[in-house]
């Protein structure tokens, strides 16, 4: 009797045993399907451990960087034209086919719900000015991540960067690529921080695209290439910290030494030549032939490879003496090539977009 009680304790042990190894087993698959992660306005977010497929609503530049073009299924509007000004969709000319499940542009995101529902992806990142993050995820069932889109040194890339390289298992290239930005930041500001201010040459950057094209009026204080050089900006003296439209005879007033332009705007500034020559030809940069480039990089957000690359162009310009190991054509492909996968500056210059001196009037 004894020996029966034994097997049968012995038989009940080894049940209870397998239940808990299967009911830890299930435990920890389960806990291991998931993720929480914190997006940029501070929202817990549980997202699929491992994530094959992405919808993007205003994030798409931010993916490329990361490597991840390749994951996403669906996107905005603004994302199926290629086009010079938003670069990332040079290198993905998959993107024209994507379904388009929001609209993006000027007027922000509208997501197209039902086509994200029908899309089903595993995540969907949005840039964190769409504000009804929570109202989206919870119509359509699917993990949503805001994600602020940074300009180019404000404090906002990395932990953008960062986001993204936790939700996609891609840790390893958010750290390659905030290290790439935080090296080049530094190397701009070395080269530049000890020029003492008395001895600043006086910039003005015009013909910008903020809400549109503009002529040479069309300008901007805490303009990010110049803040990363250190340079004069005259601009700065409004106070102004975004793109604004300035008065033509303030210009004059600042007379700058070196003026740079959007060459894609050229037609307009022509225009204004056009009008009034009188006003341009009194400008000492215009008389000194110190008219340079800089590339539009404000499309769909800020393409910061782009404004990277116009910051060491302004460098070369405005203290040849500082960046005279740069080759700029060279410099900015790497920066192309590292943060795009693909090397483009060619097609710039191919489109009269390159980097190099200007004339107003022709």
């Amino acid at each position: 009797m004894k020996r029966i009680v034994a097997v049968l304790l012995s038989l009940m042990m080894m049940v209870t045993f397998a239940a808990c190894t299967n009911t830890t087993a299930e435990t920890t698959e389960s806990e291991t399907t998931t993720k929480v992660v914190t997006d940029s306005l501070g929202r817990q977010v549980e997202v699929p451990a491992e994530i094959t497929s992405v919808g993007s609503l205003g994030v798409m530049r931010l993916l490329t960087y990361m490597d991840a073009a390749d994951l996403v299924t669906g996107a905005t509007d603004m994302d199926n034209v290629q086009v010079l000004t938003r670069p990332y969709t040079l290198v993905n000319p998959n993107y024209a086919s994507l379904k388009q499940i929001g609209q993006g542009g000027a007027g922000g995101i509208v997501p197209f719900d039902e086509e994200i529902i029908k899309l089903a992806p595993d995540v969907i990142f949005v840039v964190s000015d769409y504000t009804q993050t929570d109202e989206l995820q919870a119509k359509t069932g699917i993990p949503v991540v805001a994600v602020a889109n940074p300009g180019l040194f404000d404090g906002k890339m990395d932990a953008s960067i960062d986001i993204i390289g936790q939700v996609l298992g891609k840790e390893d290239r958010a750290n390659a690529v905030n290290e790439f930005m935080d090296a080049a930041q530094k190397d701009l500001n070395d080269r530049t921080k000890d020029i003492p201010e008395a001895s600043r040459i006086t910039v003005y950057n015009g013909a910008l695209n903020f809400k549109g094209k503009h002529g040479f009026d069309g300008t901007s204080g805490n303009y990010g290439p110049f803040v990363a050089i250190n340079a004069n900006n005259v601009v700065d003296q409004t106070g102004q910290k975004t793109a604004f439209t300035v008065d033509l005879e303030q210009v004059l007033a600042w007379n700058p030494e070196i003026i740079f332009l959007n060459p894609e705007n050229m037609d307009l500034v022509n225009e204004q030549y056009t009008q009034n020559p009188d006003f341009f030809n009194a400008l000492k940069a215009v008389q000194d032939n110190k008219v340079y480039t800089q590339l539009a990089y404000n499309n769909n957000y800020t393409n910061v490879e782009i404004a990277l690359a116009d910051a060491y162009y302004a460098g070369t310009v405005v203290y040849p003496d500082k960046f005279k190991d740069i080759n700029i054509e060279k410099q900015a492909d790497e920066i192309f090539e590292f943060l795009l996968g693909e090397k483009l500056y060619a097609k710039y210059v191919a489109a009269g977009q390159g980097f190099g001196p200007l004339t107003i009037g022709k």
